[in-house]
């Protein structure tokens, strides 16, 4: 078994690649890291194009949910974005927010962030920043996210419950996250779970649906519910590279599921709201003196 350290180096060189493919490779295979099926177009991937806010440029076709579709954001709200890419979902995220909020996409790999720079320099978007770090030690303070959204990417952190608890503390008292990733229903076959493409691929480091939820109870989180489930199948011309027949076979029939699912939690607390002050708060003395003299 791969240390954790060498786990995420392993994905760290293999999306310093995929940031190089196009959408179409990464979408027809599994997160931009295996082979691309010739038979299937979308294998995880949720279309975006006509989302508010979506930017083709930065849609890698990476993701397995669309996350900001779930997350309730309001104009005025901080979202942070967990994995942020090519920057589509923070891009997203910041129409929802509008110019009066703030997005901040932290990734880990380079030349995503350097791409994700260039996508809100060229449209001009001032309040969405990238910031490079890991989203288990994450470079923001306690306490200031309303919103946090992650689209396919904790399942490529090999300690998830750190992860979460990292999201518990960014997040402001009364936020919530939406997150979208893959999980499993049963035990991954040897010849998937321990291969380093399958890894970088979404399934191997996927962990068990229970064990995903318990570890968000765990956290403290409240309020938990999945918004959206779906069933995701691994095209065999994919799975014979892994496989033989005789294990396709065995691995389709089966009591293996492989999920993606959107899950939302609230932190307890209640939010403060924003209030707007009035020249009557400033002070509590009348506006105008008996004297005549106005302030």
């Amino acid at each position: 078994m791969k240390t954790e350290q060498e786990l995420k180096a392993i994905v760290k060189e293999k999306y310093s690649k995929i940031a190089k493919q196009g959408k179409v490779e990464n979408a027809s295979s599994c997160c931009g890291a295996t082979t691309p099926s010739n038979k299937v177009y979308n294998i995880m991937m949720d279309d975006y194009s006509d989302t508010d806010g979506y930017v083709s440029d930065a849609d890698l076709g990476l993701g397995c949910g669309l996350p900001t579709q779930f997350a309730h954001i309001n104009k005025g709200d901080t979202v942070i974005d967990l994995g942020s890419g090519a920057g589509n979902d923070c891009f997203v995220a910041r129409h929802e927010t509008g110019a009066e909020g703030k997005v901040i996409g932290i990734d880990f790999t380079p030349i995503m962030i350097e791409k994700a720079r260039l996508n809100a320099d060229k449209l001009g978007y001032n309040n969405v920043e990238f910031r490079e770090g890991d989203i288990d030690n994450m470079p923001v303070n306690a306490n200031i996210a309303d919103v946090v959204v992650s689209n396919c990417v904790l399942n490529l952190v090999p300690d998830k419950q750190k992860v979460i608890s990292e999201i518990f503390r960014v997040l402001k008292p009364g936020g919530h996250f939406s997150i979208s990733d893959i999980v499993l229903v049963g035990n991954l076959p040897d010849a998937l779970r321990e291969d380093a493409e399958m890894y970088a691929g979404c399934v191997a480091g996927a962990i068990q649906k229970t064990d995903y939820i318990q570890h968000i109870v765990d956290a403290g989180f409240a309020s938990i519910k999945i918004q959206k489930e779906k069933a995701i199948t691994i095209p065999d011309d994919i799975l014979s590279k892994y496989l033989s027949l005789q294990e396709i076979n065995e691995f389709k029939s089966g009591d293996l599921g492989i999920f993606s699912i959107t899950v939302y939690a609230e932190k307890p607390g209640e939010k403060t709201k924003k209030k707007k002050i009035k020249l009557s708060d400033l002070s509590d003395e009348p506006c105008c003196s008996p004297d005549g003299n106005c302030c």
